[in-house]
């Protein structure tokens, strides 16, 4: 017997017969919904499908928001959508409670600090990541970091052999709370608040944490 097709669903999202305040209400329901269901952000196209043609997604989010405030949980534009994270200054008890590394924790200091290189330089080849350090970035590092879906190929470089160069992910985004690569903590920034060197960081001779990327090293209001 061949397989059944799936009924497809038909979703009123104009909700014309709901007074205003009502519909606004309930497409407020639907996209928290669709967010709080989803394990990946998700994108401003996804929540089009399930509110009307003339609702406006900004204001709704605002809203959201702004009920989840005082909430342990928030909701957070990262790497171009939308998710629900747990706020930081939680972060210790979540970790206490199961055990779970903060964003960066499965990475060695080297393999941190290629991330960050690529972060801040993409993109850019293993060539060019061995002359910031002065040593040659071992195939193992990059492999690592691709195979946890932080950095991948980018564009060929105009150089003789056309070598791969590595850029950075949505997965890298996600992970460290950033909605676009224009979020990272200016380098500047970050040497003035003592959390990075990047003398010491082109040197390889810094134990770089996620604490400079994640957070800005501030505390949450």
């Amino acid at each position: 017997m061949g397989r059944r097709a799936k009924a497809k669903v038909s979703l009123d999202t104009a909700l014309t017969d709901l007074p205003t305040a009502l519909r606004w209400r309930e497409w407020m329901g639907r996209v928290e919904a669709v967010i709080f269901a989803s394990r990946e952000p998700v994108t401003r196209a996804m929540l089009a499908k399930v509110v009307g043609p003339d609702c406006n997604l900004d204001p709704l989010i605002d809203d959201i928001q702004a009920e989840l405030r005082g909430r342990p949980y928030e909701l957070v534009a990262v790497a171009g959508g939308w998710q629900h994270r747990t706020r930081k200054k939680f972060a210790d008890a979540i970790r206490t409670a199961t055990g779970a590394g903060e964003p960066g924790s499965m990475l060695s200091p080297s393999e941190m600090q290629v991330l960050l290189c690529v972060g801040y330089f993409q993109s850019i080849t293993r060539g060019e990541l061995g002359k910031f350090f002065g040593k040659e970035i071992s195939r193992d590092v990059i492999g690592h970091l691709r195979r946890l879906d932080l950095i991948g190929s980018g564009p060929r470089a105009p150089q003789p052999g056309a070598p791969y160069t590595y850029v950075t992910t949505k997965a890298f985004l996600a992970q460290f709370g950033f909605d676009t690569l224009r979020d990272l903590p200016d380098m500047d920034a970050l040497e003035d608040a003592g959390l990075l060197s990047k003398d010491r960081l082109f040197a390889g001779d810094i134990s770089l944490t996620a604490e400079a990327i994640d957070g800005n090293g501030y505390e949450e209001d």
